[in-house]
């Protein structure tokens, strides 16, 4: 693969195979829509969605899948039934790009990313102060 260097989400769409970047706009809609607070970046040259907390989501696509990272233990157990027909491995999720965009399994995944992160953020009980 070419070195690339995307500055935009727009700029990374555009530059994968005309068939593929409609599957990935569609990708980039359910995040965003289950996501509404989280900033679009990219990160390690595809897109990321990113909440205060920490990362929610990156996706990318590829010659013969798309992918969701991170597959987070939390994410799998969560999803284990609905994803049973995808592969899944080191920590990604892919989804063929033959089958059809899965929008409300992407759709919950996103949001229970988004809660996975929050739940990070929330502040600990301060330790009393020694004296």
């Amino acid at each position: 693969m070419a070195k690339t260097n995307f500055k935009s989400v727009d700029q990374y769409i555009a530059s994968q195979p005309e068939a593929v970047q409609g599957l990935l706009e569609r990708v980039r809609s359910i995040i965003r829509k289950a996501v509404p607070g989280a900033e679009e970046v990219i990160s390690y040259q595809i897109p990321f969605y990113k909440l205060p907390g920490g990362p929610v989501l990156y996706f990318a696509g590829w010659s013969k899948h798309y992918s969701l990272y991170p597959a987070t233990a939390q994410v799998v157990a969560a999803f284990k039934d609905e994803l049973a027909p995808y592969q899944i491995s080191k920590g990604t999720i892919r989804f063929p790009l033959s089958q059809p965009v899965p929008v409300k399994l992407i759709e919950r995944i996103a949001k229970f990313r988004a809660k996975e992160v929050a739940a990070r953020k929330k502040p600990k009980a301060a330790a009393p102060k020694k004296r």
